[in-house]
């Protein structure tokens, strides 16, 4: 199971006179990753590299530090503790003593890893959106699968033959939905249009 951020933080950490700031926030797309880079990099620093996370889509930047030695420092800090949906920035300021690459890597995976790992998680969970079609004498048993399913009821529409409703609930919940529905209304409910899961 993934995580992403309960909520924005950051932690500072000194390396020879530098000062490095991490800073990391949670985010749905790549564009909200680029938001909060804009609103937290410091013109004035000596260097604001970055990294996200957002499913399959990652990227990473080392922002005028030797190649390879700070942004995927950086995502390698997200991914090795799990997390995903997450954008981490950290900002340098030159101390005036060369740290070298591998004091670089160090010193943003480091302050990123750190950051992370002192941040409060929260656990991203996949959801399904399902169609369902039901008669009007098996509405009842529907609803209570839904409410022991953590089912969600986004639209309902009345046919002459019962109900059309769209659900949303998570994607782990599915299987066992169907099947209480299956044995509570003796396989008279018919499942229309699945989506692919999102979380």
């Amino acid at each position: 199971m993934s995580h992403t951020l309960a909520a924005a933080t950051s932690h500072v950490i000194e390396v020879k006179h530098s000062r490095f700031l991490a800073q990391a926030a949670p985010i749905d797309s790549a564009s909200q990753a680029l938001a909060y880079l804009s609103a937290v990099a410091d013109a004035d620093a000596t260097h604001n590299c970055w990294a996200y996370r957002v499913g399959a889509e990652y990227r990473s930047s080392d922002d005028g530090e030797p190649a390879g030695t700070a942004g995927r420092p950086i995502l390698a800090a997200i991914d090795g503790q799990g997390y995903d949906r997450v954008m981490v920035v950290v900002t340098r300021w030159y101390g005036g003593i060369k740290l070298g690459a591998g004091g670089l890597v160090r010193a943003y995976g480091g302050a990123a890893a750190e950051c992370l790992r002192l941040a409060e998680r929260r656990e991203l969970v996949a959801y399904a959106e399902l169609h369902v079609q039901v008669g009007f004498e098996d509405l009842g048993a529907l609803h209570a699968a839904l409410a022991v399913h953590g089912a969600e009821k986004l639209d309902e529409q009345f046919l002459e033959s019962g109900a059309l409703l769209r659900l949303r609930l998570p994607q782990d919940r599915v299987d066992a939905l169907k099947s209480q529905l299956r044995d509570a209304t003796r396989n008279r409910v018919r499942w229309h249009n699945e989506d692919s899961p999102r979380a």
